[in-house]
Formats: structure tokens, sequence, C-alpha cells
């Protein structure tokens, strides 16, 4: 009896072991995977920290809005209407047309969770999704919780401490570096998507049906004038309904 005893003792710190050494392996992936996402949000937040001190709201205000609040185009629209006293349902309209599609893309990532990232952990998913970290997540055979901890990490700290210094520093750099920091998102964001692309011709496909949309979206009279946050949905859902039906995943 205690010889069994003390072999399933064994054999439960090997398992912990070997858990413990895998939780690390992937948090240390996801934190590496995560360091592009980081820098594009550390530019990208500056401008949003100097955008809110010039809308006047002070440094602490704008630095505790990145950091309850993970959204880009939310943010900026966000600030905008609270300077328009009682606005709160336009406020609540636009924020639900911007940031809809954070809602498709966490169904869609919830499908590759593995069976330890339940209950709380998905609400931490449901905080940290946003357009770079799901194209990141999306394209791993599982999503375990210490990868995405470890994939959130750097796009949240960057985000943070990027409104920081543009609230506090913003103010003394030229316009043509603040014009270029602007830039730094979107190259991110291609860097993310093209490795993707060059492995699998559907998802080239994918991409220049939702970029067609995108455009149509932009520029066409009556789609125009359809809330970002809505076009945006629109293009996704749809462009991943038209490849979903003609090259499904087995």
């Amino acid at each position: 009896m205690s010889k069994t005893h003390t072999a399933a003792s064994e054999s439960a710190a090997i398992n912990t072991d070997t858990v413990s050494r895998t939780a690390s392996t992937e948090f240390r992936k996801g934190l590496r995977l995560g360091i592009p996402i980081g820098l594009g949000y550390l530019s990208v937040s500056f401008t949003f920290g100097i955008i809110g001190i010039t809308y006047g709201f002070k440094v602490w205000q704008v630095v505790l809005i990145s950091a309850l609040v993970l959204t880009s185009a939310g943010q900026f629209s966000g600030i905008q209407t609270m300077l328009l006293p009682g606005a709160y349902l336009d406020m609540l309209i636009s924020q639900i047309t911007i940031n809809i599609r954070y809602s498709f893309m966490s169904v869609s990532l919830s499908q590759k969770l593995d069976s330890r990232f339940r209950g709380i952990w998905r609400w931490i998913l449901g905080f940290a999704v946003t357009d770079e970290i799901f194209a990141v997540a999306i394209t791993q055979d599982t999503v375990t919780r210490s990868f995405f901890a470890g994939l959130m990490t750097l796009p949240y700290w960057g985000w943070f401490i990027g409104t920081w210094l543009g609230a506090m520093l913003g103010s003394v750099l030229p316009e043509t570096i603040l014009a270029a920091l602007g830039l730094a998102l979107y190259a991110m964001f291609v860097a993310i998507v093209v490795p993707e692309m060059k492995k699998s011709r559907p998802v080239i496909y994918v991409v220049i049906l939702a970029a067609l949309l995108s455009t149509a979206f932009t520029y066409l009279p009556g789609l125009r004038d359809i809330p970002q946050g809505i076009s945006i949905s629109i293009c996704a859902v749809a462009a991943a309904a038209v490849l979903a039906a003609t090259h499904p995943v087995d």
C-alpha cells in the first residue's frame, strides 16, 4: 500500500512538473509573438495620449481609459463623445457599432480554446481580443490559457505605457514624427497577415475579398455612410462566409 501510494505521488509530481513546463513554454511563445503588437500599440496609443490631453482630459484620466479599455477606434471615438454633455445614448450606439466585430472574433477564437480555458479566463479573453491579437491567436491549432496570457501581456502594457508617454511628452515632438508613429500599426498588421497568406491560397482569397469589400464601404455612395465598426464586421463575416462555402476546412 505504501509503495503504491509513493508511486502515485511520484507520478502526480511528474505530471505537475510537465504541465508547469508546458505552461511556461506556451507563455513564452505568446510573449514572443506579442512583441510586434506591443510595439505597434505603443506608437498608436501615444497618439491617443496626445489627443486626450488636447481635448482637456487630465493625464490620469487618459491613462485610466487605456488601462480599462483596449480598443483604439472605440477610445478615439469615446473621448470625442465625452466632450458632449449628456450624450450617453450617442456613446452607447457608437461604441456598439465600432466594437461589435470583437464579438465575432471572440466566438471564432473560442472554438480553438483548450479544455482548461474556461470560466473567468474567458472574460479575460473577451477583454483582450483585438484585431491584431485575434489575427495571431487564430493561427494556432489550440489556444491555451498560458499562450493567450503571454500574447496579451506586451500589447496591453504597450497600449498603457504609450498612452502615458503621449500624455506626458506628446506636446514636445514634431508633427512628422507623430505622423510616422501613426503608420506603425498598419505596418504591423500587414506583417501579421502576410505570413499566413504565404501558407494558404484561400487566405489570400479572403484577404483580397475583404479588401475589396472594405474599399466599397469606403468610397461607394450609401455604403460609405455605414458606421466603421459595422462595415468592418460586415466585410469580415461576408469574406469568411464566401470562403467557408467555396474552400471549406476539413
